[in-house]
């Protein structure tokens, strides 16, 4: 097979498994900052832009037992690339699975593998053995590195047999056979692969309403593309910043909010493990951090305790994942006299396309689109729609879907414009408010978690005849899952068996998945057909 055009993989899996041309959505680049070179590698470009403007001995990055310049980042990151096109013999375009909570190890792993010119598929940890098989059979995925605590679930996955042989571990004793000890003999000095700009770099995998994985595939342009827009015309990211914040970097607000967007100033990046509430307030005070991320859950949580520490560092403070109360972002007004910067983003597209901060914020309202994309509102027909009317939510800009071997792309997209999945509505000044999902999609503290995955899980008990999954409305969370069981005859109804039912589905499918509220009816609503109608559940 011959290189496609100006490409420089050698691997030729993902190139080949993006969607029709005919099906992308349109994309703009209409900044003069979105005016990226024909080659471009999206890590060289972040640490050799902050090296070149000064900023090597600056922290770039902070855990819990240890620190890294941007100097230090650097070599960790030419070490791994070292290992990885080196030691495991890897070639340009191959995958390799990334598993490891937020911690330095785990931002140098996803930088090197996107250096060394191969892409990264960077997975929560939450994630169980079945889901990660499925993940690593959709992208056929060459090699893994995995955090040492993250490996149980892992050695049960189903992994290609080349994945299996070149999985490295990383966070233990840096004993023989450890990514550490691999790093230790490598230089640390890796020349970047002279990338094109639209060479797929990362995978993001996103649950959608059936609960089969989504791939989106992003270039080393659309890494670039972020960095130059919300943080830029919104957030506007400062050298001194210091960014903190609790989701994952398998997740694309996380990877933007916690790594790429403090990389791509000079700034410093505050990577912790297993936060909660206090613990985040807590670190907010013990790191001076002056951008926060996180989900309306939390800020929710965190509003009542703010006066137990001092935030005084704290500038900006970031809301998305789901839908952000009023009550909410009063409330941590109120607590630390922060205006909330709401957002939405999609996996799709890559992080935030609509938002406002400070004086352009209004109540109730999401925002405006942000510089370097466009927003409207379509009817049912595709058709934009004026002011005040609820519509689909319609984006386009410098990134878009383009989902890996999959036919939902032409769900998607519509006529060049990414189609989020969301109800919205828009003001006669261009503002957007959210209304609601117009899918199936549980949007749970933050969580994006598919109904019809929870009802598989559930369906393998041995008590189960069938189910029913939806969101519910919920004060504290946005929505929590609500599971609607009809039992088999031999079963009984019992607040025990609505544990057992619980814990099982936990150890299936990521443990935030499972149902909060378990209910026993006799029969579930269906049509004639047989399609269960979940509308006639959410309304019991």
């Amino acid at each position: 097979m011959t290189r496609p055009t100006g490409s420089a993989y050698t691997d030729h899996f993902a190139r080949a498994h993006l969607p029709p041309v005919d099906l992308w959505p349109e994309l703009r680049f209409d900044l003069p900052e979105l005016q990226y070179p024909p080659r471009l590698n999206c890590v060289a470009e972040l640490l050799g832009g902050a090296l070149a403007a000064g900023a090597g001995g600056r922290v770039a990055i902070l855990g819990a037992q240890l620190s890294w310049t941007y100097v230090e980042l650097q070599a960790q990151v030419d070490r791994i690339a070292h290992v990885l096109r080196g030691t495991l013999k890897l070639e340009a375009g191959n995958r390799v699975l990334l598993r490891g909570a937020n911690n330095p190890m785990m931002a140098a792993c996803i930088l090197a593998v996107i250096k060394a010119g191969c892409i990264a598929l960077p997975t929560m940890p939450l994630l169980r053995a079945r889901e990660l098989g499925v993940i690593a059979d959709k992208a056929q995925v060459d090699a893994v590195l995995c955090a040492d605590g993250l490996r149980a679930e892992l050695d049960l996955a189903a992994l290609p047999e080349a994945a299996r042989a070149r999985t490295l571990y990383f966070g233990a004793d840096g004993g023989p056979g450890s990514l550490e000890a691999l790093m230790a003999a490598q230089p640390a000095q890796y020349a970047a692969v002279d990338t094109a700009a639209d060479d797929i770099c990362l995978i993001s995998f996103t649950s959608g309403t059936t609960g089969i994985p989504k791939g989106t595939m992003h270039f080393h342009r659309d890494v670039m593309a972020i960095c130059d827009c919300f943080p830029r015309s919104v957030l506007r990211t400062q050298r001194d910043d210091i960014f903190i914040g609790t989701p994952p970097l398998a997740f694309t607000f996380g990877l933007g909010g916690l790594l790429l967007f403090p990389l791509r100033v000079g700034a410093t990046a505050v990577l912790l493990e297993k936060l909660s509430p206090e613990t985040l307030l807590k670190a907010i005070e013990t790191y001076r951090a002056t951008v926060c991320f996180t989900a309306p859950t939390f800020y929710r949580q965190m509003a009542a305790l703010a006066d137990r520490f001092d935030l005084a560092s704290l500038k900006k403070s970031v809301s998305a994942g789901e839908a952000l109360p009023l009550a909410t972002r009063e409330s941590w007004r109120q607590a630390t006299g922060l205006t909330m910067i709401d957002g939405i983003g999609a996996t799709e597209l890559l992080h935030i396309f609509i938002s406002a901060a400070d004086e352009q914020v209004r109540p109730g309202a999401t925002g405006k689109p942000v510089p370097g994309y466009q927003a409207c509102i379509l009817d049912q027909e595709g058709r934009p729609v004026g002011p005040g009317v609820i519509g689909r939510l319609a984006v386009k800009g410098p990134t878009g879907c383009r989902y890996l071997a999959d036919d939902r792309q032409r769900d998607y997209v519509l006529n060049g414009w990414n189609l989020t999945g969301d109800a919205y509505e828009m003001d006669a000044d261009g503002y957007f408010y959210y209304r609601s999902r117009t899918d199936d999609m549980i949007i749970s503290a933050g969580y994006n978690i598919a109904g019809p995955e929870v009802e598989d899980a559930l369906l393998r008990h041995p008590a189960v005849a069938e189910c029913g999954v939806i969101g519910k409305p919920d004060e504290e969370r946005g929505q929590i899952v609500e599971a609607h069981v009809v039992l088999k005859p031999e079963f009984e109804a019992s607040p025990g068996l609505a544990s057992e039912l619980q814990e099982f589905v936990k150890g299936q499918i990521a443990p935030y998945k499972y149902p909060r509220s378990v209910k026993f009816p006799s029969a579930l609503p269906r049509t004639e057909t047989g399609k269960l109608q979940r509308f006639k559940l959410r309304h019991e």
